[in-house]
């Protein structure tokens, strides 16, 4: 399954990433790339838990983020 991501810089350095999809479902890493990586297997770990709880696991639901410049 495919779902969208969303990272942020953490205030202590770093990053953390959340799946808003998956409720609880968050990671952090030093990097974007150890932040992906992490947030894949926080994710296989989330859909693994719902399954043996007889649960399906959700779609993704796509979000669109764009920028808007204000005055």
């Amino acid at each position: 399954m495919e779902y969208t991501v969303i990272l942020h810089k953490a205030e202590e350095g770093g990053y953390w990433a959340e799946v808003p999809a998956l409720e609880s479902c968050f990671s952090q890493g030093d990097t974007i790339e150890q932040t992906l990586a992490n947030i894949k297997s926080a994710i296989e770990s989330h859909l693994i838990a719902l399954r043996s709880e007889g649960k399906k696991p959700p779609e993704d639901n796509v979000l669109v983020f764009a920028k808007v410049k204000a005055a």
